[in-house]
Parts: structure tokens; C-alpha cells; sequence
């Protein structure tokens, strides 16, 4: 048996979030310097023959590779012509078709591996393809019957080997079939390979006709995107904190058990971190100032984009991952159940195989000049800041994003998918030219790789497919290199952006900033400035005021600064401007006033998120006050640090969780406040400190607001981001009178009088002599909601 290719030693990688053009000439400083020593391989005695009947003719001479022994209970198989299409294996007439694209390589190889073998290193038989009766075009296929029952596979290419070219086609390697429903090697999160290896050969597994799911009639739930509220989140964060007191912590069936307090808190939808094949061990390395080791925790560096993470799934590698496959199914299964879309974080902007000092896994092996942006001597673009760049409007390329996100919807039943760097996926190819593309010469067509592109196929593509029709599709619409394109993505009326703006707003103005009251305003309104021009619509923004990479919402009220020695990048990593305000004294421990302020700033951005137009967006354990101790860029931390911690949630479940799930209820039960077109006049009416006199001078702090809601009749809303306390005359409406519903600067559970409020009547009471005077008193640094009732119910 043939002895596959390991590494040499655990790679020390680069900081996921580099900013260089060209990877190539990047110079990475410290940690985050590409340093991935390559494959190595010993070279065997000549081979052998590796098909004795009912093969395409061709003997192993066609292609340098290495011995494989037989044993007596090798299994055997009869190998035919195939197809060249679908790629990928696809089980069908009694056996299994293999197709892979593959158009420089000269020669191809299937490498059919046992898991015993695979755990040895070795491979169990190799099959030789015949250009002749075993490629069309550039697409080699073959056709296997036999017993392919817990076999995996793997393609060996050869070529050339010219990186000036942009060619790296080595027989040495095993290579990953891009179109494989799962890879699988190392079954725990965490747990290094063989002797240490951080990237032990991995292999595919072989799909047959017995991969079945019960989804028991699961259908899609197909809410309007206005009436998402979606919740950002990791799956093996989530409840991998030992408070979590789950059967499976770390997993998917870990979440499944804790989707309940989803539904609790209102939420509806939940974007899942990539959950994509990929290495958590990509930068493994000890980290010395917490004494554990770096792992890559987010997953934002793809090895597979059809597979699941198999490390996630409480099966790991068992039955070659199909069993992992089918948690991810359940998940979705039980997320419908409940009445929760599911959307799935991609990357495809770039892949794990890094620039040209990184590993051969998949696409670098199977043709790197097409899957990746080249320069014309083959240097790597980096507009992804991580190595190297997905080459998306490439043909073979698009055609391959779009096959994964429909085999995401039909077979995985997700709802939607959130496009990390997705400026990228507009960027022109290494090879662009518009015959190529439109089929005719474009008069000024003078693009070179990577320009823009105002009419991107991939987006066309995605945009108007016939199966992706109605899924979520959300851009964020900006990319390492300098691109930013938000209110810009080209969209085909069906993409909505990740609004950095918004975040950045609103956090200026609840922080007290001059400058914010009228841009504080187009926020409230779904960001108009940004999309009504262009025909968009309030959906079309996903407000959020903290996510995965930045501060948690505790840490934007705790810290001025960041706090990222952790990190062990001596606090250079991570985003230095944070809009972030600290309510007098920086870290955890303060006075008693600093720590009231600092919980009613926290409500008051809650409020703002859930009474804007647009699509909310909460990020994980914002619910109850998370903090990571003012680190803003936790990439590499599998710890507390981004464990969601439940003990924590049960402390404050009577205070701000309450809140939360309070405001985000009420959120659903407005008509007015999930609106399809941006609101006008006979709606939305603007306020000052007296009503229907608005302040946007410079030096205001104060918004207010009244919509018209056909269920609650009318609302009053207000944010008051001064210093100082203000009396605020409220507008006049005859036969009616305002009752106050929330007001941030109340303690628990007084900030939200919900009817069960124990003592509500007082409570309001303590304010009838303002409100019979249409007056209502706003403490600093506080937001209020009124709601219009009639004078006989007062």
C-alpha cells in the first residue's frame, strides 16, 4: 500500500484578517506570517497496474505514481467510461460516477482509501484514467461498480508544476474532490493528527443510495426578510461552556437542545459561523500569554465548501461522515420546528490553501490557475487579506458556487446564506474579457483582474437561479482590498447588506457624539440615503450594532479601547477605531454609577436596533451582556472567551435578557416597525424637545419620532444621548393620552411595563401628572416608548 503525504511539522499561520494585494509579496509580520512548510512525499518503486478487468484500458505507466500491495480481501471494481457530468461522485445505476474538472492537468488518478487505511496513511487502490475514454473536454471522469461501502477517495493530477505559470500540479499529491459531500480525517475538535500532524491527509467520502434523512415534510418557512430577526452565531460556541449543561456540548445537537431559548427571545431566523469543512488547527500554536494553544475558532478558511464541519457533529468521521451530514439535517429539521430559518455564513472569498508557501489540498491541485486570482508572473491576489483569492467569475468557477449554494437549499434545506467579503464575488477574473463573458467584444472593455464589475455574472447568476429563488441572500459588501460597495452591491432586487454604516451611526450617536441627530434619523428609517434611490427597500438593510469581529455589546459600554494581548499579537490586531465609549471608567470593575449608566446604554442600542426599519441582526450572548474583556478580534480563542455562558444568562435573565426578549416581542406585534417600503409623512413624523419641531443642528443629541401603527395605533419614541436630563412636551391627539411603555433609564422591571409588571398601575401613576400635561421628564443618556391610548382606558 502506498504511503500518502503528511506534514512535515504543525504550520504557523498568518492572522486571518491581513490586508495585502498581492500574497505573494506581502510581508506579514510576526504571527501572522505565512510560514506552511510543504507536503512532503517519498517517492516508491514504479507501479503497478491498478485495474484487472473491466477497466478503461490503461495501465498506471500513464501517470508517475506509487505502489499499491493488494491483500487478499482487497475489494475489486469494475471500472467504465462514466460521465462527465454532475461532478462530484453521484451514486446511480448500481454504482458510482466520479467527475472532476481538471483542465491543465495531463493525467488523473482516483485514489480509493479504506478508513483503516486512511488512519495509516496509505492508500488502498489507485484507477488510472484514460484521456482518451475517460475525459471530455476538461473534465475527467470515470465509472466504478462494486462495493464502495466506507471507501473514501481522493484524485492524484499531474502536470505542470510552475507557480510563474500558475500551475502547482504534483502526482505526490492526494488531492480533495471540490465537489465532495464530506472530507474527514480527524473526528474532534482540537485533536491534532498522527505525531502531531496539524494537517493529516484527508480523504472524501463516497456517497450511495442508502444516504437517506427523515425530514418528516420539512418545508421552507419562507418569511418576508422584513420580518426577520436574526441572531448571529457560533455552533460549537454556543454551548460548549459547561454551565450549558447539554447532553453534547460544542455540536449541533448541542444547539438543537438549546433552540428554545431562541424562540424565547423572539428570534426567528439564526446565521450559523461557517460551518463549512475547514482546519481549526490552520494556526495552531501555544499561546503563552493564556497557556492554551491558537486555534482557528471562527472557520472563516475554507477546505470544503459542500461539507459540513465534521468536528461540529458529535459523530465526527463516523460511517465517513454521512452521520454528521444528517445532525446538520436535524438541526435545520428542529430550527423549522420552531419556527427559525436558518442561514449559513460562506467564504468565498478565499480558500485554505493560502498563497503560494500554502498547502495542495483541492482546488490548487486540481487547476490553481482557475480557482484562484492570478497575477500574469502567477503571484496570488489577496483581496481577501487571507492569501489568496477565490477566482468567482471565472466560468468554471461560478458555475461551481452556484451548484454548492443550490445543494445547501435542496439537500440541507437551509434558508439563506450571508457572503463573507462578497465584493469579492463582483471582482473580474484572472483571465477576464467580455467575449469570454458576454460573448462579444464590449467597446471600452479595458478591465483588468479584479476591477469591478457592474454586471458581475456570478451575482447574475445567483440572482435570478430558479432553485435559489426566495432564499436569503445577504452581502457583505465590502472586501480587504479597498472595495466598498454598500448601498452599491449590485443586487437584482433580492440582496441585502450587512450595514456598517448603521452600526457605526448608532453607536456615535447613543455615545453621546455632536454631529449624528439627522444621520442618527436615516437609520431609524431603513438607511433611505443608502438604498431608496436604487429601488431598494428598508430589508435591504441588516442593522446590527455589534457581530462577531468588534466588541460585544458589554464590551462597546466597558472599554474605550481594545484589549487584545490574548491574542498574543502584542494588541496590533484588530480594528483600533471602535466607536466605543467606556461611561467614565475603563474594564469591568467601576462604581455603582458606571455600571447603572453602562446597563442602561446597553438598553437603550437594544431599543434603537428593534424600533428601526430594516432587518435586526443581535449577535451571540448579547442577550444577556457577554464579555470577551474588551478583546475585539477573538479569532484564535477555543475558550471562555467566546463560549456562551449560560450561568451568566441565568443571572441576568430578570434583567436585560428580559428586556431583550420584551423588545423584541413587541417588535413583532407592530405593524409599523417591519415595514416593505421606507416611511413617508402621512406615517412618520418627526419631533423635538416639542413636537413637530425636529433638531439636526450639530450639537443635538435628541431624536424623536411617532409612527402610525394600525395596531398599536400610534408610537412615541424617543433617544435622548445628552448629559444633561430634558422635559419633552409630546405631541397632541385629541381623546387620547400617552402611557409610557419602556424607558431605559428605569432598573429592571421597570425599564419595560410589560402587564405582568408587579405594581405596574402605581408605576404608571408616578407619571400621570406629566402625561395629563402632555409632558414626559428624560433622564441623560436615556430612550422611551409611549404608546397612544384612549382617555377612557387611562
Amino acid at each position: 500500500m502506498e504511503q500518502l503525504a503528511t506534514w512535515a511539522s504543525p504550520p504557523k499561520l498568518y492572522s486571518p484578517h491581513h490586508h495585502n494585494r498581492f500574497a505573494s509579496n506581502a510581508r506579514l509580520p510576526g504571527p501572522n506570517r505565512l510560514n506552511r512548510p510543504m507536503l512532503g512525499f517519498r517517492r516508491h518503486a514504479p507501479p503497478v497496474k491498478a485495474n484487472d478487468g473491466g477497466g478503461a484500458g490503461t495501465t498506471a505507466e500513464a501517470v508517475e505514481t506509487a505502489v499499491v500491495e493488494r491483500s487478499p480481501k482487497l475489494r475489486r471494481f469494475q471500472v467504465s467510461d462514466g460521465r462527465p457530468n454532475p461532478f462530484g461522485a453521484t451514486p446511480c445505476d448500481g454504482g458510482v460516477n466520479f467527475a472532476v474538472y481538471a483542465g491543465n492537468a495531463v493525467s488523473a488518478t482516483v485514489c480509493l482509501i479504506t478508513p483503516a487505511d486512511l488512519e495509516q496513511d496509505k492508500v488502498t487502490e489507485q484507477i488510472p484514467l484514460d484521456p482518451l475514454n475517460n475525459k471530455t473536454g476538461d473534465v475527467w471522469h470515470v465509472f466504478l461498480t462494486g462495493d464502495v461501502k466506507d471507501i473514501l477517495y481522493g484524485y492524484k493530477f499531474d502536470g505542470k508544476f510552475s507557480p510563474e505559470e500558475g500551475h502547482y500540479y504534483d502526482p505526490s499529491k492526494i488531492v480533495m474532490d471540490p465537489y465532495a459531500k464530506a472530507v474527514i480525517r480527524r473526528g474532534e475538535f482540537g485533536n491534532l493528527g498522527p505525531n502531531g500532524n496539524c494537517w493529516p491527509q484527508m480523504a472524501c467520502m463516497v456517497p450511495s443510495f442508502d444516504d437517506k434523512f427523515n425530514w418528516e415534510g420539512d418545508l421552507p418557512l419562507n418569511y418576508p426578510q422584513k420580518d426577520l430577526i436574526i441572531y448571529e452565531m457560533h455552533v460549537r460556541g454556543f454551548t460548549r461552556h459547561e454551565s450549558s449543561m447539554t447532553e453534547l456540548p460544542g455540536t449541533y445537537l448541542g444547539l438543537v437542545e438549546k433552540l428554545d431559548h431562541l424562540k424565547e427571545l423572539g428570534i426567528n431566523c439564526i446565521e450559523l459561523m461557517p460551518c463549512h469543512e475547514f482546519n481549526e488547527l490552520e494556526y495552531f500554536g501555544y499561546n503563552s500569554v493564556l497557556g492554551d494553544y491558537k486555534v482557528n475558532y471562527w472557520g472563516y478558511s475554507t477546505v470544503n465548501f459542500f461539507s459540513p464541519m465534521i468536528r461540529y457533529s458529535s459523530a465526527g468521521t463516523r460511517n465517513c461522515g454521512r452521520d454528521a451530514i444528517n445532525e446538520v439535517k436535524f438541526l435545520v429539521k428542529e430550527a423549522h420546528r420552531r419556527g427559525i430559518e436558518v442561514i449559513m455564513d460562506v467564504v468565498f472569498n478565499h480558500t485554505a490553501e493560502g498563497n503560494e508557501n500554502g498547502p495542495i489540498l483541492s482546488f490548487r491541485g486540481a487547476d490553481n490557475s482557475v480557482y484562484y486570482m492570478l497575477a500574469p508572473k502567477g503571484e496570488f491576489y489577496n483581496y481577501s487579506g487571507c492569501g489568496n483569492t477565490f477566482n468567482c467569475n471565472h466560468p468554471v468557477v461560478r458555475q461551481f458556487i452556484v451548484d454548492c449554494l443550490r445543494y445547501w437549499v435542496t439537500e440541507m434545506h437551509v434558508d439563506g446564506f450571508r457572503f463573507d467579503l462578497a465584493s469579492i464575488m463582483t471582482r473580474g477574473t484572472s483571465l477576464w474579457d467580455s467575449t469570454n463573458v458576454y460573448g462579444s467584444v464590449i467597446e471600452g472593455d479595458l478591465l483588468t483582474t479584479g476591477t469591478p464589475l457592474a454586471s458581475p455574472p456570478l451575482i447574475d447568476m445567483i440572482s435570478n437561479d430558479p432553485i435559489l429563488h426566495g432564499v436569503k441572500l445577504i452581502a457583505e459588501a465590502w472586501d480587504a482590498g479597498g472595495l466598498y460597495q454598500l448601498g452599491m452591491f449590485p443586487q437584482w432586487g433580492n440582496w441585502s447588506e450587512w450595514n456598517g454604516k448603521y452600526r457605526d451611526t448608532v453607536r456615535q450617536f447613543i455615545k453621546g457624539t455632536d454631529g449624528f441627530s439627522g444621520a442618527m434619523a436615516k437609520c431609524l428609517c431603513g438607511s433611505p440615503n443608502l438604498y431608496q434611490e436604487g429601488g431598494g427597500r428598508p430589508w435591504n438593510s441588516i442593522n446590527f450594532i455589534c457581530a462577531h469581529d468588534g466588541f460585544t455589546l458589554a464590551d462597546l459600554v466597558t472599554y474605550n479601547n481594545k484589549h487584545n494581548l490574548a491574542n498574543g499579537e502584542d494588541n496590533n490586531d484588530g480594528e483600533n477605531h471602535n466607536n466605543s465609549w467606556n461611561c467614565g471608567q475603563e474594564g469591568e470593575f467601576a462604581s455603582i454609577s458606571v455600571r447603572k449608566l453602562r446597563k442602561r446604554q446597553m438598553r437603550n442600542f437594544f431599543v434603537c436596533l428593534m424600533v428601526s426599519q430594516g432587518v435586526p441582526m443581535i449577535y451571540m450572548g448579547d442577550e444577556y451582556g457577554h464579555t470577551k474583556g474588551g478583546n475585539n478580534n477573538t479569532y484564535c480563542h477555543d475558550n471562555y472567551i467566546n463560549y456562551f455562558r449560560w450561568d451568566k444568562k441565568e443571572e441576568s435573565s430578570s434583567d436585560f435578557f428580559r428586556f431583550c426578549c420584551l423588545m423584541t416581542k413587541f417588535r413583532q406585534e407592530c405593524e409599523s416597525l417591519g415595514l416593505n417600503y421606507f416611511p413617508t409623512a402621512e406615517r412618520l413624523q418627526w419631533h423635538g424637545l416639542a413636537p413637530g419641531v425636529p433638531d439636526w443642528s450639530e450639537t443635538s443629541r435628541f431624536v424623536a419620532f411617532t409612527l402610525v401603527d394600525s395596531v398599536k395605533r400610534e408610537i412615541y419614541i424617543a433617544f435622548n444621548a445628552s448629559h444633561l436630563p430634558v422635559n419633552v412636551s409630546l405631541p397632541e391627539r385629541h381623546g387620547y393620552r400617552w402611557e409610557p411603555l419602556v424607558d431605559t433609564s428605569k432598573p429592571s422591571p421597570f425599564d419595560f411595563l410589560s402587564s405582568d409588571v408587579p405594581q405596574r398601575d402605581i408605576a404608571v401613576k408616578q407619571y400621570a401628572h406629566f402625561l395629563d400635561a402632555n409632558l414626559y421628564p428624560m433622564l441623560s443618556y436615556s430612550s422611551i416608548i409611549l404608546l397612544l391610548a384612549p382617555v377612557e382606558d387611562a
